[in-house]
């Protein structure tokens, strides 16, 4: 990737990695636009366990994480054996993408929109992408902006598919109507509110 997208040491106040800091910065955001984060509270360890195991259980390669937040998904992906050098995150949240720099060295760290995820990545990901996760709450955006999100994954990751974290008991996304085919593979109600994880692929 070039320079200027790969991590750096952190800059910032490294009292951003705390877990009180990170809490306050993600409440703060869901006041700002609570749609954009789907929930009040980040990520729960049990939610972020069964991500890491689906993750663990799908191809090799890198992992994208779209929507990182302040990194409750991220550290579990860490915890679960994916290697920092292995992982990229994406988060559109310029406060965010600092407080993930600062609490997870060796980790991309990339501040862009996910709907422009080959230019942010560059042309040299292609084909190396194993898993993506995304966190970002498909459920509530329009077909369009859904579609032109499966597309994007799939650009970086041709006939991977990505997984999806999600608060919904049925399928968030209409799987059909996308070209997609979804199961889910796990579910906590240990998450609050309870969670579902599923797996898309490309339907053909």
């Amino acid at each position: 990737m070039p320079q200027a997208r790969a991590h750096d040491a952190a800059r910032s106040d490294p009292a951003a990695s705390s877990a009180a800091a990170r809490t306050w910065v993600f409440f703060r955001r869901w006041l700002a636009n609570p749609l954009e984060m789907g929930s009040i509270v980040p990520s729960s360890p049990a939610l972020g366990r069964r991500v890491a195991a689906a993750v663990r259980a799908g191809p090799s390669g890198g992992v994208v994480e779209l929507g990182a937040g302040t990194g409750a998904i991220t550290r579990a992906m860490l915890e679960g054996g994916v290697a920092p050098a292995r992982l990229t995150v994406i988060e559109i949240v310029p406060e965010m993408a600092s407080i993930l720099r600062a609490t997870y060295p060796g980790v991309t760290v990339l501040c862009g929109d996910a709907w422009r995820l080959p230019a942010l990545l560059g042309a040299e990901a292609a084909g190396r992408i194993g898993t993506v996760v995304c966190g970002i709450p498909l459920v509530l955006l329009p077909r369009t902006r859904q579609r032109a999100l499966v597309e994007a994954i799939e650009a970086v990751a041709p006939g991977r598919g990505f997984l999806h974290y999600t608060y919904c008991i049925t399928s968030p996304l209409p799987a059909r109507r996308l070209g997609l085919a979804g199961r889910r593979v796990a579910w906590t109600p240990a998450n609050f509110p309870p969670a579902s994880v599923w797996r898309y692929t490309p339907a053909s």
